[in-house]
């Protein structure tokens, strides 16, 4: 989450006057995250106090967000714990503020957990495999925005802010991953609509229970096991070096195969899928760490963290 677009109390307060929600009574940017505007809205509606989050999408357009809006209505139809968009009297859950497309959703209860157990990996494996069976009959489409297409777009944008060496290493896990990518195991892997970003921060604890996942946002069509895999790399790891932890490991995937079984495929091609989830993020934080764009509120992420990724994924080769 950031703040690039500075929105107003009084323009806050009509679009949650116009949605039904309530009078503000509170609302504070937020300064984590580095694609959207986001605010923490608080109203209060027959003596209640409500908690939402206020959205305005930067780089999304109004042609490609009711792939993600409708799809968190579709999860949270099925029983997932997600935030849900609210309509206004005609239905609408896309909105306009400040001339930008906007979304208010609930705020999920709990917190997030940084320094994950093996009981936690397993309820956040358990959830992603229920989300990808739950969204099986979703009826739109959309691919992977920040897939190999854009992979191999943006190399070579962010090869001129590198190290001889760390160019290296990024061409080269690039032109493997395209190699995978064309391989007759790799095109038939199960596929369908992925959450492609379930990081510890965007997954939400009520004490022990998973309370809920949010941060849609990077959603699209891709392969189920991509977004295992970029699971793996977040949940299972040590953060200071990227190495895997095995009991963090085997209890996420043990309580995902438990809901949904792997195929043969997915088995030979995860540690390949791994080292793709580790490049995909390298790729989007050296882009945004040398190609920043201008926000009131904004901390882009260290790309080092997801060269230590992936350079540890290749290591277990």
């Amino acid at each position: 989450m950031a703040v690039f677009t500075e929105v107003s109390r009084d323009e806050a307060a009509d679009l949650m006057q116009r949605l039904g929600l309530g009078r503000l009574i509170d609302m504070a940017g937020c300064a984590g995250g580095i694609e959207n505007t986001n605010y923490f809205v608080s109203t209060e509606r027959e003596g209640q106090r409500l908690e939402w989050v206020l959205t305005l999408f930067e780089r999304l357009s109004a042609e490609q967000l009711p792939f993600y809006l409708h799809l968190m209505k579709h999860l949270a139809g099925k029983g997932i714990p997600v935030p849900d968009p609210q309509a206004d009297a005609a239905g609408a859950i896309l909105h306009t503020v400040k001339g930008k497309p906007a979304a208010v959703v609930n705020r999920l209860q709990g917190a997030s957990v940084l320094a994950p157990e093996p009981a936690h990996c397993a309820q956040v494996g358990a959830m992603l495999a229920r989300m990808h069976l739950a969204a099986r009959d979703y009826d739109r489409e959309q691919p992977n925005l920040r897939g190999l297409a854009w992979w191999n777009e943006t190399v070579p944008v962010i090869l001129p802010h590198l190290q001889p060496e760390q160019a290296r290493l990024l061409q080269a896990e690039l032109a493997y991953q395209n190699h995978i990518a064309a391989s007759p195991a790799y095109q038939g892997l199960p596929r369908g609509p992925v959450h492609a970003d379930l990081f510890r921060d965007n997954v939400m604890f009520d004490g022990e229970r998973l309370s809920g996942v949010f941060d849609f946002y990077f959603a699209g069509c891709d392969t189920w096991l991509f977004d295992l895999a970029v699971c793996l790399n977040d949940w299972c790891i040590d953060l200071s070096t990227g190495a895997a932890d095995p009991a963090r490991t085997d209890a996420l995937l043990d309580a995902y195969e438990a809901v949904r079984p792997l195929t043969a495929s997915e088995r030979q091609l995860l540690p390949a899928l791994r080292r793709a989830g580790a490049l995909r993020f390298w790729i989007s934080r050296l882009w945004d760490w040398y190609l920043p764009r201008q926000a009131a509120v904004l901390k882009p992420h260290d790309p080092a963290h997801f060269e230590r990724v992936l350079r540890a994924r290749l290591a277990e080769c």
